[in-house]
């Protein structure tokens, strides 16, 4: 299922289980040069009890594909689009908000789940609005200091469950960039949970069998 008359663009796996119950909402958020149909093809190994999202960036790049903020590649290193990433972070509570309205989800219980670029703005957010959030899952991305700008609420962030997993031959993310996003969070209050795997820039097997799990684990004791 899609809708489009939202701020993003997105595709929709409906909760398997109906009932009276507003159903937890999982936003999916694909990584730079990407669009809604990445992730999404990740849908049917997810909890069912999830309304999971599936989420096109907004901004259309140059080489095809979508970007939550440019990034060009320069003789000093990789340069992004500060400015870009903070307009598409500014739109994410109000899409999630459209979202629960729309679709009739559990505003409490709104999971984030990000790959590379993705995973940088699923971070981003749960960092300057954890009330929007109920928990973060991170998949091959870095810590997003560039849109923080302030140093985050820690008693906003007491208990949020968070899942960051990295690749240790990851050429375009270093596993160091992981690395330091555990150690930026460890030093925060939130649930965290820290995993490498044996992989490149990509999400694989076993990778997907924790991330499935520890979301069934966050949504049974959020519930």
């Amino acid at each position: 299922m899609s809708e489009n008359k939202l701020a993003l663009k997105h595709l929709v796996r409906e909760p398997v289980e109906g009932g009276r119950t507003p159903p937890p909402l999982l936003l999916l958020l694909h990584g730079v040069g990407s669009n809604e149909e990445d992730l999404f093809g990740l849908a049917h190994y997810l909890d069912e009890r999830f309304l999971v999202v599936s989420a096109r960036a907004p901004v259309a790049l140059d080489y095809g594909g979508y970007g939550w903020f440019r990034i060009d590649f320069t003789p000093r290193g990789m340069s992004a689009d500060v400015e870009q990433a903070k307009k598409s972070l500014e739109l994410l509570p109000g899409f999630i908000d459209e979202l629960v309205k729309t679709y009739g989800a559990d505003a409490r219980r709104v999971y984030l789940a990000g790959f590379s670029q993705g995973a940088m703005m699923s971070l981003a957010l749960l960092l300057t609005r954890p009330e929007k959030v109920a928990g973060v899952v991170a998949m091959s991305g870095r810590l997003p200091v560039h849109v923080l700008g302030r140093e985050p609420d820690h008693e906003s962030l007491a208990g949020k469950p968070v899942l960051v997993t990295h690749g240790l031959y990851d050429p375009v993310l270093p596993v160091g960039e992981g690395r330091a996003a555990r150690d930026y969070l460890k030093a925060l209050p939130v649930e965290l949970t820290y995993r490498e795997y044996p992989m490149a820039h990509e999400v694989n097997a076993e990778s997907l069998r924790d991330v499935t799990g520890w979301l069934t684990v966050a949504l049974d004791a959020g519930s």
